[in-house]
């Protein structure tokens, strides 16, 4: 079968790896001249692996990656330090942190020689017919995979598009120059609308993000200054880990998240795949996570499916699963962000009397993908 994969993100480079190995000719086109992964660094939960291991990428990504995160006390704290509620780690055995630039290498590297095509915008047939227009001309396929993002023109193509919604916070992140003891502690920093958090990489480097609840389209002059006046007198070492991050090296976005889920992930023979099917806020940290899962699933359904049932069974399975997840993540960022100091302080004292226990089977429960029956 020929496919055409929209988008080089981590969504669609693994599900060309995936189909790809399974024989299908495979042709990913990106728009980037350098299509460098942004955002820094991100984790990795256990239903992520399990997908990858399915369509036999686990151990590539695993090479790429770190499970020190997976050792260390983790959950949220406050500003002072104080833990508020501490995940046990055998809740989480199988997390691990990597930098998102070598996720995207390692996944460009399992693609079939001479799949990607940089440097080219493909667009959809507004019917869902399998054909993709690039730079004026038509080429033919038998499936057509639109991974392109948030902003998904392949959505807004299909008719499939119910626009985006502002979260209502923005967003910075940043990896050290260099390792931070960070004291076998990561995990999350709760204040009044604003999070800090604190991320281990393979290289002993620490990545970060940070959060705060404001008016969308600002910006600073210099961002990393405007991380020391935010979340100077926090707890140790956060104020580390933002002085050793370079000058200039701090990225900052506002988060916005896909206002309602698509009524359909596919139209004809072309499917939505990633942020441009379920598009959510990264208060569950499963964005990546349910892309490759939307991977594996398609990949595992086109084995022992023809295209429309492998697609109106992709089309079902993933709807059903992503809508949870992404109205769950809404909903944390709502609590997470909590500014006024008493939806503040009772979310904190809601935290505190949660058995741990608790909050690591609600993890779990997040964290548990089925691959499709064949």
């Amino acid at each position: 079968m020929r496919v055409a994969v929209i988008g080089a993100g981590i969504g669609g480079l693994t599900v060309a790896a995936g189909l790809g190995a399974d024989g299908h000719e495979v042709v990913v086109y990106e728009r980037r001249d350098e299509p460098g992964a942004v955002g820094a660094g991100l984790t990795l939960f256990g239903n992520a692996f399990g997908a990858l291991d399915a369509i036999g990428l686990g151990d590539t990504v695993r090479r790429a990656s770190s499970d020190a995160i997976a050792r260390m006390r983790a959950g949220q704290r406050t500003p002072s330090g104080d833990w508020l509620v501490s995940m046990p780690s055998a809740m989480v055995p199988t997390l691990r942190s990597l930098h998102r630039a070598e996720l995207h290498r390692a996944l460009v590297d399992a693609l079939p020689a001479g799949s990607l095509r940089l440097g080219q915008s493909a667009a959809v047939a507004a019917g869902g017919e399998p054909v993709v227009s690039v730079d004026g001309a038509e080429e033919r396929f038998d499936l057509v995979i639109a991974a392109d993002g948030l902003r998904s023109d392949a959505r807004a193509l299909l008719g499939l598009d119910r626009g985006v919604r502002y979260a209502g916070y923005t967003a910075w992140r940043g990896i050290t120059g260099s390792g931070v003891d960070v004291h076998g502690e990561a995990g999350e920093t709760w204040g009044r609308g604003r999070i800090f958090g604190i991320v281990p990489l393979p290289d002993e480097r620490i990545y970060w993000f940070a959060t705060e609840s404001t008016a969308a389209g600002q910006h600073a002059d210099d961002e990393r200054e405007a991380m020391q006046e935010r979340f100077g007198d926090w707890h140790s070492p956060i104020l580390t880990c933002i002085d050793s991050t370079p000058t200039g090296a701090v990225l900052r976005h506002d988060i916005y998240d896909l206002a309602r889920i698509p009524a359909s992930f596919a139209k004809g023979r072309t499917v939505l795949l990633g942020d441009a099917a379920h598009g959510m806020t990264p208060n569950l940290g499963q964005g990546a996570g349910q892309a490759i899962e939307d991977a594996a699933t398609l990949t595992l359904l086109l084995r022992n499916d023809e295209p429309d049932a492998a697609l109106s069974r992709y089309d079902a399975l993933r709807r059903r699963r992503t809508r949870a997840i992404w109205w769950q993540s809404r909903q944390m960022g709502r609590v997470a962000q909590a500014s006024h100091p008493i939806g503040a302080g009772i979310r904190d004292a809601l935290l505190r009397v949660t058995p741990p226990a608790s909050m690591g089977r609600a993890t779990q429960s997040i964290q548990r993908w089925t691959a499709p029956p064949s």
